[in-house]
């Protein structure tokens, strides 16, 4: 990548404008693509495309693909102090019978350095399953964080060596939605939308200027604030949302200027972390109720049920290590309660007498049978059974690194064991549980170990200088049951531009149990534009 590499024909890419990037490459694998302009012609709106993913999320998970490819973010970039060098996608084998299994095989590297790759979503999901004309999961929807750039990512024309398709830049997004750092997306009837948790670089990143960006999805334009109305969060995160019930539900991380540099137990005090969750008229885009989930809780991700029937969720409370419940009442009101609680450990040596969990990410299962979560401080990966949603039992525990485990100056004052150090084919896991995502048959969870590299650098120091690492659990999706895979892990220690940070995790051709059914009313509610002989979303 050798700090952005050499821009060809005219430099590099404008707000959406084409250019063609040379590639500065250490092996074939690694390469910096051509980036074009969307437009009507694209691929995802040929007629003779026909809509991909599948029916239903349960029809996924009895009929889908096994996973063959998976796409991860390797970060480079360091916090608000930028970095050298870009991140880059890496895109790993997961074929047990290829020779390449559990490695890189493609790095992608993106044009500039600075953005903190992050998460991930499609332009196109499952909602346009066998419509003729369209063609799903063309692009991977890349944010950076901190730079603010939004990377289209085409991962349909070669899904082992993805290319640039299209870039938005930072400044054009403060012009024309006066937004910045850019957190997740989800493709919905007729747009993509995609959540932001400040205002412009420019401003200082103002928690006031959080909201929602609507995309285009035909031309992957701008077409401007989603929300409407004066109610507005006090800070930005996460969302989803659930047409049948005309429901949107978003959760707040906390004050950009805080949260960007580390995190400080003082300022959860001083009000700046967030501590609810916001219902929203999907119709109206307005604001009709906020959830209070106490002070100091800062609830995150936000996942409904996948039957798209069901009326209820769950968000995963931060610091207070808590999953909650969120449903819909009788009367109509939204309504949530505690189903999952972690409490914190006593120790010595380490920041703070007591060591939460820290919830960093959940998964259901595509029947809405387990779900999985993950305490990156801790160290653990927990699978419940929430066939009673209400009352949650845990079925599988494992430890993936963690802050608890031996061999460190932390010791638990209960008396309780410690974790040891998880080394798999050699190598010593670092950092703890971060990021899940479930294989479509609920068979197999990946797990990375990074969070946010300010964050990693002030809890996990050694995860700067040996790198993150991507592995596999295996899953008993009969009785419950976690156990590592001996065979799988992809060491990001050991890649060429130096040891990388890895975060959100994506399946190449398949919606994963996370992101991939972004539209959860698979058989209704999408809207379509026709001309003589092209369906397009």
């Amino acid at each position: 990548c050798g700090g952005g590499g050499a821009a060809a024909e005219g430099g590099a890419a404008a707000e959406g404008g084409a250019s063609s990037l040379a590639p500065r490459a250490v092996g074939a694998e690694i390469s910096q693509s051509r980036i074009d302009v969307g437009g009507p012609g694209q691929e995802c709106c040929k007629k003779n495309a026909v809509g991909g993913g599948y029916a239903s999320p349960l029809e996924a998970m009895r009929s889908g693909t096994r996973e063959r490819l998976l796409y991860i973010p390797a970060i480079l970039n360091n916090g608000l102090e930028g970095a050298d060098k870009p991140d880059y996608l890496a895109t790993v084998d997961l074929d047990p019978e290829s020779s390449t299994y559990s490695q890189v095989v493609h790095r992608l590297c993106m044009p500039e350095p600075g953005d903190e790759l992050h998460h991930m979503g499609w332009n196109a999901c499952s909602s346009c399953h066998a419509k003729k004309g369209v063609s799903t999961h063309n692009y991977l929807v890349a944010p950076g964080v901190v730079s603010g750039n939004i990377y289209f990512i085409d991962v349909k024309t070669d899904p082992r060596a993805p290319s640039i398709f299209k870039v938005i830049k930072a400044e054009e997004l403060a012009r024309k939605a006066g937004v910045a750092l850019p957190h997740n997306s989800h493709c919905a009837p007729g747009e993509i939308i995609m959540s932001f948790m400040g205002g412009p670089r420019e401003e200082g990143f103002p928690s006031s200027g959080n909201g929602f960006v609507s995309f285009d999805p035909k031309t992957l334009e701008i077409n401007g604030r989603w929300e409407r109305g004066d109610k507005k969060p006090s800070f930005g995160y996460d969302f989803w949302y659930q047409p049948r019930h005309n429901v949107m539900v978003s959760s707040e991380w906390g004050e950009p200027q805080c949260f960007a540099r580390g995190f400080n137990p003082a300022h959860v005090h001083e009000g700046k972390y967030g501590q609810k969750l916001y219902v929203w008229d999907w119709a109206e885009h307005r604001i009709i109720q906020e959830l209070d989930c106490g002070r100091g809780s800062i609830p995150l991700e936000v996942r409904f049920l996948h039957d798209p029937s069901a009326s209820e969720g769950f968000t995963g409370c931060a610091l207070s290590s808590e999953i909650l419940r969120f449903f819909k009442k009788p009367d109509g009101e939204w309504a949530i309660e505690r189903v999952i609680s972690i409490p914190p450990v006593p120790v010595e040596n380490w920041a703070l007498p007591e060591m939460p969990a820290l919830i960093t990410d959940f998964v259901l299962s595509l029947d809405d049978r387990f779900l999985y979560l993950a305490c990156w401080l801790h160290g653990d990966v927990r699978q419940y059974d929430i066939s009673d949603t209400r009352n949650p039992k845990l079925v599988g525990q494992v430890f993936i690194g963690g802050s608890l485990k031996r061999g460190t100056a932390v010791r638990r004052t209960d008396g309780a064991d410690q974790p040891e150090p998880l080394v798999v084919k050699g190598i010593e896991v670092q950092g703890g549980a971060q990021m899940v995502q479930l294989s479509l048959d609920g068979k197999r969870l990946f797990v990375s170990t990074s969070l946010f590299s300010a964050w990693d650098a002030q809890f996990y120091p050694a995860l700067k200088e040996k790198g993150a690492q991507l592995l596999q659990l295996d899953v008993n999706t009969d009785q419950g049951g976690l156990f590592v895979n001996p065979e799988f892990i992809v060491d990001f220690g050991q890649e060429p531009f130096g040891p990388a940070l890895c975060h959100e995790m994506g399946f190449r051709e398949i919606a994963p149990a996370k992101f991939g059914f972004d539209h959860p009313a698979l058989d209704v509610l999408v809207f379509f534009e026709q001309t003589e002989d092209t369906i397009v979303i």
